[in-house]
């Protein structure tokens, strides 16, 4: 019985530590992101400018293995759905790393870099864990999908078509 009891709790944990959220936090929201211009800009001013329009985010770095990995993926993401909004939030350490890697990979969209890192108040607040990271947003402001990563290109596809016949 305790063995049953244990592993009903360590469903319940890690299916609440998977949950798709529909919005951001408080905390995400009011975090403040550097610009390329090096301007502070909380995140709920960034958001503001997709009002209306789909978007898709993604957490990256230039460091990131996967993120580099994954670009080709989503460069065709970005290529068959053009009406879609693309914003880049870098995870990486320093300014100039982070606009050498937009250059480098030629990044289509907006850009903004979290100012302390995966592990700061920002990532803790998107809950992040892995990158890249992908959120899919609709034009209502809902969040479709919370938590996707390279791995999950079909997902992502989906939640993208899906948000376009709403």
């Amino acid at each position: 019985m305790k063995q049953l009891a244990l592993i009903v709790i360590a469903f319940i944990t890690f299916s609440c530590s998977q949950a798709q959220k529909t919005s951001f936090s408080k905390e995400a929201l009011s975090e403040k992101l550097l610009a390329t211009d090096g301007s502070q800009v909380a995140f709920k001013d960034i958001l503001k400018k997709y009002k209306g329009k789909n978007l898709v985010i993604e957490v990256w770095a230039s460091w990131c293995g996967d993120c580099v990995k994954a670009m080709p993926k989503l460069k065709e993401l970005q290529a068959a759905n053009p009406n879609v909004s693309y914003l880049f939030l870098s995870a990486d350490k320093t300014a100039d790393k982070w606009k050498a890697g937009i250059e480098k990979h030629e990044l289509k969209g907006d850009h903004f870099m979290m100012n302390d890192g995966m592990k700061g108040v920002f990532g803790k607040a998107i809950d992040l864990d892995w990158i890249p990271r992908y959120i899919v947003i609709d034009r209502t402001g809902t969040i479709v999908l919370y938590r996707a990563i390279e791995t999950d290109f079909d997902k992502i596809n989906e939640a993208v078509k899906t948000t376009q016949y709403e």
